[in-house]
């Protein structure tokens, strides 16, 4: 499963299917679940807010990647989030981490949103 499928399901269920990176529609792969639109929207705040709170720990994940990878208990590593950003399309430098995760932040949530998650509006790209 792709990192960012691992966030989706983090989120939305393992059930979650999301659209695919390039932008553009789901098609049917026989599956039960064939529609990139979700069944409902998710309160992506509510959910991640519950998880963070269980680390024991103040993750700022409305700004941070990495501490939204850890608050849903997804490799957080640099590594791990070299290959997000490559699954992402980013082309900048990925030994520029800084900027790399403000980009991967901005993706994940504009992509979250785009298959059904609300997000509040401070975190809204």
């Amino acid at each position: 499963m792709s990192i960012f499928g691992k966030i989706m399901g983090a989120i939305f269920g393992t059930k979650a299917e999301a659209a695919p990176a390039g932008g553009g529609t789901a098609t049917s792969t026989g599956s039960s679940s064939a529609s990139a639109a979700p069944a409902q929207t998710v309160d992506v705040a509510a959910i991640v807010d519950k998880a963070a709170a269980a680390k024991g720990e103040k993750l700022a994940w409305r700004t941070s990647i990495v501490d939204l990878m850890k608050a849903l208990d997804i490799d957080s590593s640099f590594s791990a989030r070299k290959e997000l950003a490559k699954e992402l399309g980013y082309t900048g430098d990925s030994t520029d981490s800084a900027s790399m995760n403000i980009w991967l932040h901005k993706q994940v949530m504009t992509k979250l949103a785009a298959n059904g998650g609300k997000l509040p509006p401070e975190i809204k790209h």
